[in-house]
């Protein structure tokens, strides 16, 4: 396996099911962090919201997006920042496949059908990833 394909491998380990992640979408021209719960489903990555929260506006004008998962311990800290696209998903058979995956999903809403949810399919086109408890850090493409 070349160097690239084993860095790929250390860093998609780091994804488990559901963990939080900060996640960034731009409001104009100003970027927007928050944590937020990533669920990590068939090798794609996702988030759920509700529809009037204003992450969904900010998507729907301007789909590019970046999520941060810490990594390492202690003084050992690293993380991996993943750039790409967001895209709120309609597709009801997918929105209910990962309402059954979410382990909170009924603590904010009824159903898959529930109008106040939405799912965002983040799509992740360049990983950054910096090696916990080095300044060595690694950028390659995902796909």
């Amino acid at each position: 396996m070349g160097e690239k394909a084993d860095v790929r491998d250390e860093v998609m380990k780091y994804f488990k099911k559901i963990q939080t992640v900060y996640y960034a979408t731009y409001d104009g021209t100003m970027p927007r962090v928050r944590p937020m719960a990533l669920i990590y489903h068939k090798n794609r990555f996702w988030v759920s919201t509700g529809t009037k929260n204003a992450k969904v506006k900010q998507i729907q004008e301007n789909r590019n997006s970046e999520f941060c998962l810490l990594v390492g311990e202690g003084e050992n800290n690293g993380c991996i920042r993943c750039s790409g696209e967001s895209v709120v998903i309609e597709d009801k058979e997918t929105k209910k496949e990962l309402a059954d995956v979410m382990p909170f999903f009924k603590e904010f809403w009824r159903d898959a059908d529930d109008p106040n949810y939405t799912l965002i399919e983040i799509k992740v086109k360049n990983i950054e990833y910096s090696r916990p408890g080095t300044f060595e850090t690694v950028r390659f493409a995902l796909g």
